[in-house]
């Protein structure tokens, strides 16, 4: 059984060349060439293949625009994305919206049969000079879930203390709003600090601008 691809791409030179090397293999039959958005949905919905490979930058729709309507008329097509386009934004959106892959085009020579195979298995294919971007988002995630475990952790008098601190109030001035010895103060921002793992006022206002303790004004 050959699988079922619809290529779109609004270059006819790159879909005729996409068409050759794909169909040399024998593993895949090329159902489809899609030039605009709207008609990549319309084929997709119609021939409903195992694969569509979707250019991001096509006239009437664009390729990211067109992903989620594509998952809602081709439910079963996996979506393998094949651009020029390497910014992270557009893999992070692509991702986003429901791609099964991303890979680029300047490395489709080398590459595109280990993606394509990879995305029919039910795999999510992104190729190896984008998966940084990955690993730098799992990683933003991480430390800010730890951030905020963190801050979670610390007894309402503490947070309010420390709130105040991130504020720019002294430790008179927090013991007079809280009705508190200034020592008392201390004690609780000490503590708090220690537990975010912060040494100094600065660090403390970094962490409470990101985390939305605080607003900038």
């Amino acid at each position: 059984m050959k699988y079922r691809i619809l290529i779109a791409d609004d270059h006819a030179v790159l879909r005729s060349g996409l068409r050759l090397l794909l169909s040399s293999t024998g593993e895949f039959e090329i159902v489809g060439e899609a030039s605009s958005g709207i008609e990549t949905l319309n084929l997709a919905e119609t021939l409903q293949p195992d694969l569509i490979l979707l250019d991001l930058s096509m006239p009437s729709l664009g390729g990211l625009d067109a992903i989620p309507t594509l998952r809602k008329l081709a439910p079963q097509s996996r979506i393998l994305i094949l651009t020029m386009y390497d910014e992270p934004q557009y893999l992070r959106q692509a991702l986003k919206r429901g791609a099964h892959g991303y890979i680029l085009k300047k490395a489709a020579d080398s590459d595109l049969f280990s993606a394509i195979r990879a995305v029919l298995r039910g795999e999510m294919y992104i190729h190896s000079s984008m998966t940084r971007v990955l690993l730098d988002d799992m990683l933003s995630k991480s430390k800010a879930e730890q951030n905020v475990g963190a801050w979670n952790t610390l007894s309402e008098r503490e947070q309010e203390v420390l709130r105040l601190v991130a504020l720019g109030y002294t430790s008179t001035e927090i013991a007079e709003k809280l009705n508190l010895s200034p020592k008392t103060v201390e004690t609780y921002r000490a503590r708090g600090m220690e537990k975010l793992g912060l040494r100094t006022r600065a660090a403390l206002v970094k962490f409470a601008l990101q985390e939305g303790i605080i607003e900038e004004e």
